[in-house]
């Protein structure tokens, strides 16, 4: 595209825009101010409001100890301050500092003063920061206002979005004022549609809270467990060191990949809240791009490439994970069904150059979840069967051995750790299975929904995806007499496996009765949702009918109208998606403590850790922050000290056979050392924990332990880097050679 010379005078009105958009960025941080809160804003179950809206506490109340306490917070490590204002009869309430199960701090609320201001400092990034007071019992106590005010700031947000606009405001400079973007019309144009369909999708999440969704606080516990994981020094994050109360979590048995982007940015202090956001953004932009690249590939319509980038990006059973189950992972996994489907396109019947697109689209479904893997490897192997004489005839089993051969080469850093603990791991299974996965099934007058949140029926189709579907009983059916192609039976295939994927989420398919076969009720229960089904089926259907438009003679009259009405009803998911009735994004003008403020620590959702791939008997009521001996009165802890997957204790026994447990989940891996350097036996304790015999000679003795390196781990994953490092290398010289190899041809 040719571009005109821009003036000097626009040059300078542009930098001029770019300074004074960033300095209004940068006037509007709020990630240094405190968080404030009345007395009766304050959690609490028993006590009375005062005029004043504070929290009023006398004797009869019959209660002492906790009384009130604020949200758990999630806040880096650094100082702060805590400050209340009180009024206070008797001595003995104090003002304590939680993390975690464990007491901090604590400071006395002294009757003969009304304020008090107390600093602290978090030497670790803290998980449930909690800050409570603890009634005497006596006299009267009221509670006027509590905050908590950073010495710095609380979060990096502002600083980030500055970047990102001057990182924006770049490439914009280079590209369009110095004129070195070398695109023609169409490509900007569509390069502006998906990056448009990205935001537009994204635009229910900009509000300044934390959109809470089923799943949510398990996602944000690993975004939060692998920004830990690396600065403890793991690569790759095999386990959250600070998890189930600095107890250890496992987590290579949840892909993790893409979340290391939002780790990255909690490292760099951004809030958990926005770096959940900037993944979902990022999974929205990923499906419009997936599914730009793969309709590209298969069909040479801009206008059917144009629709299914913005029926997938904008498909309700997307929006149904996003902003009601807050899965992310199924999240991730639905960006690259487009490149799976294509990717197996082009291996069987299309170009076999293409097959890297089936490893793409496999290899990033697995890593971002486990069942969606599964559901896209058993959708390879039944297009293999079904298709095998023609593969076996064309001899493109050369291409299917490259793609999985290239797949486990790619995927063996995460596929190793994930095998060895799901079979030698001693991991609790049990909870994965669900018993009720017929009353799980969906209701299919559903399916003509765009989305609805407010209940728990929100699996839908949708009127757009509906109308692909008849798109392709048009094309597959009506047209049958027509001249039939490859492509067209490959349509045909998809539209089957929609249907029918779509009809085994609903009560319609007999899951109750098939529950009894025993194989049967061993997939289901894995699977554990029937309407994981929704997903590949939504695909196949989007790609029936965008390829099928493109193709359909009945249709061709009628094509522009059908799009803008397709991506009409599409656009209507936006406006179907509930915020809340506050349409301002604070309570009013002085509480800053408010739902978007406060949210940004974590404190509307908190953090979970569940019972899957948890060990044996590790359940949240055994669970402990200290050592535990045998014998206390034998046994003394001199000193105990744990960092990350790091810990040592120093203890004396006076007797041998006694034993001390550590808070420390004895997941496989862990090596432990005495101060000499000789390895020590781990055994397993109650709840799970490390448990260690003692030497019972009175003298002081440590013990080490730490996690890793396990060498077939780190095997593993040098050959995932090495294939990584060679694919690129080998992409990038052929690239390399084309270009000069054109040079030269030009030349003459």
């Amino acid at each position: 595209m040719q571009t005109k010379e821009i003036p000097l005078k626009t040059k300078i009105i542009y930098i001029l825009f770019v300074c004074f958009f960033m300095l209004l960025l940068w006037l509007g941080d709020e990630g240094g101010r405190p968080l404030d809160y009345l007395g009766s804003e304050l959690q609490h179950t028993v006590g009375l409001i005062d005029s004043d809206y504070g929290l009023l506490l006398r004797e009869n109340v019959a209660m002492n100890g906790i009384v009130a306490n604020t949200p758990a917070y999630v806040l880096n490590r650094g100082s702060y301050t805590a400050q209340i204002e009180y009024q206070a009869e008797q001595k003995d309430s104090v003002l304590e500092l939680w993390e975690q199960g464990s007491k901090l701090a604590a400071w006395p609320l002294d009757p003969m003063r009304t304020n008090l201001m107390a600093d602290f400092t978090l030497s670790g990034d803290a998980k449930q920061l909690r800050l409570q007071v603890n009634y005497s019992g006596e006299g009267t106590l009221t509670i006027k206002s509590l905050s908590l005010s950073p010495r710095t700031v609380f979060y990096t947000d502002t600083y980030f979005f500055m970047l990102l606009f001057l990182l924006c405001s770049l490439m914009l400079w280079r590209c369009v004022i110095q004129g070195r973007a070398h695109l023609t019309r169409e490509q900007l144009t569509d390069y502006c549609v998906i990056l448009g369909v990205a935001l537009l999708a994204t635009t229910p999440m900009m509000q300044t809270y934390l959109y809470n969704g089923d799943d949510l606080c398990y996602h944000l516990a690993r975004l939060e467990g692998l920004k830990d994981g690396i600065l403890d020094g793991q690569i790759p994050v095999n386990i959250l060191p600070d998890g189930m109360r600095g107890n250890g979590y496992l987590n290579s048995m949840y892909p993790y990949l893409f979340l290391y982007i939002g780790a990255f940015l909690r490292i760099c202090r951004v809030s958990l809240a926005l770096s959940y956001k900037v993944l979902i953004f990022l999974a929205n932009l990923g499906s419009a791009v997936c599914a730009y690249v793969a309709m590209r590939s298969m069909c040479k319509s801009r206008r059917s490439v144009i629709l299914a980038v913005v029926l997938y990006t904008l498909m309700p059973y997307r929006f149904t994970n996003i902003f009601s189950r807050g899965d992310l992972g199924e999240i991730l996994a639905l960006t690259f069904w487009p490149l799976v489907i294509a990717g197996l396109y082009h291996v069987i019947l299309g170009e076999k150059k293409r097959w890297y697109y089936l490893v793409i689209g496999v290899s990033g479904i697995l890593q971002s979840h486990i069942l969606s893997a599964a559901f896209a490897a058993a959708f390879c192997v039944i297009t293999a069967l079904v298709y095998c004489v023609r593969i076996v005839r064309e001899r493109r089993y050369i291409e299917t051995g490259k793609a999985a051969g290239m797949f486990l080469l790619f995927n063996m850093w995460y596929l190793v750790p994930f095998v060895y603990y799901y079979f030698v791991g001693d991991l609790s299974t049990d909870v994965l299975r669900w018993s009720g996965y017929f009353e799980q099934s969906i209701n299919p007058s559903n399916f003509t929904q765009s989305l609805s949140l407010y209940n728990k029926q929100y699996f839908s189709l949708g009127l757009a995806l509906l109308g692909c579907a008849g798109i392709g009983v048009i094309r597959i059916v009506c047209e049958r007499d027509g001249e039939k192609t490859d492509e067209d039976g490959y349509l045909l295939y998809l539209f089957l496996l929609g249907i029918l994927f779509a009809y085994m989420s609903t009560g319609y398919f007999p899951n109750r009765r098939l529950l009894d076969n025993a194989l049967f009720e061993n997939i289901a229960t894995m699977i554990q949702f029937p309407w994981r089904f929704l997903g590949p089926a939504c695909a196949c259907i989007l790609f029936v009918g965008a390829v099928g438009l493109a193709r359909s003679q009945i249709l061709a009259p009628y094509r522009n109208v059908i799009f803008a009405m397709l991506v009409g009803l599409n656009l209507l998911i936006i406006i179907s998606v509930p915020a809340d009735n506050n349409h301002m994004p604070y309570d009013n003008a002085e509480a800053v403590a408010s739902k978007g403020h406060e949210s940004k620590l974590g404190t509307s959702v908190g953090l979970f850790y569940p019972h899957e791939w948890r060990l044996e008997g590790a359940v949240d009521e055994s669970l402990t922050t200290s050592v535990i001996t045998s014998d206390m009165s034998a046994i003394a802890i001199r000193q105990y000290q744990k960092k990350g997957t790091k810990a040592a204790v120093v203890y004396t026994a006076a007797e041998e056979g006694g034993y001390i447990e550590l808070p420390i989940q004895n997941y496989k891996g862990y090596r432990a050392s005495d101060e000499n350097g000789n390895r020590l036996e781990i055994g397993q304790g109650d709840g799970a924990r490390m448990r260690f015999a003692v030497q019972g000679d009175g003298a002081e003795h440590t013990i080490y332990v730490r996690y890793g390196p396990n060498p077939v781990f780190g095997a593993a994953t040098l050959v995932s880097a090495l294939t990584v490092i060679v694919t690129v290398w080998g992409k990038w010289r052929k690239k390399r050679k084309n270009g000069e190899l054109l040079e030269s041809t030009s030349v003459f």
